[in-house]
């Protein structure tokens, strides 16, 4: 029932310097994608001020209420079931959405629909932040990249690391701008949009 990522508890804390910035001014934000709900807790606990939204395919929402359950944070709601490709969003607008690993797990017309629903659901001057590996340039960042997205097309080849390019037009077309590109460790990037 209660899953465990290891990933989870290793990049909690780079990714909370990074969002206790970015979220400073916030108040209820959606996150897509809470897998096994250990994110949704540990950074609703950090982060005291925030009304923190989990969000996932209903297969995984055991999960989450049992990490939700256990840890007893108000400020957690229960998860709702979000297919991003699926029309039914959320009813509602928010002041910071997060997002982590998932964009080389989702097809690539998932990565499209995901945008198309920040762009709709996120306020104005509010943070998207957006927490995975990508390539730049068209070119994997380190071999070991390289490996996990060999993985991950192996395992479904509509997966993969995404170009940050192609990611950065899909945010540009739904109009946010990059405010802040951040280095995290094991490759991966956190990087940080603001809806104009």
């Amino acid at each position: 029932m209660k899953q465990y990522s290891q990933a989870c508890d290793e990049n909690r804390e780079p990714i909370l310097a990074v969002i206790r910035e970015a979220f400073a001014g916030t108040h209820n934000v959606l996150e897509i994608g809470s897998g096994t709900g250990q994110h949704a807790v540990y950074f609703a606990r950090q982060l005291p001020h925030l009304t923190w939204q989990p969000s996932d395919l209903i297969e995984n929402h055991a999960s989450i209420h049992a990490w939700r359950d256990d840890a007893g944070a108000e400020n957690v709601l229960p998860p709702i079931e979000l297919d991003v490709t699926s029309s039914t969003w959320p009813n509602r607008k928010y002041d910071g959405i997060f997002s982590a690993n998932s964009t080389h797990i989702m097809s690539w017309e998932a990565v499209r629909s995901m945008f198309d629903g920040i762009g709709k659901l996120l306020q104005s001057d509010a943070r998207c932040c957006l927490y995975g590996p990508f390539n730049y340039g068209g070119t994997f960042t380190s071999d070991s990249n390289r490996q996990f997205d060999n993985w991950l097309k192996r395992r479904n080849p509509a997966s993969g690391i995404r170009d940050y390019e192609a990611i950065a037009e899909l945010a540009i077309a739904n109009g946010l701008e990059l405010e802040s590109d951040n280095e995290m460790p094991v490759n991966n990037r956190l990087l940080v949009w603001k809806k104009i």
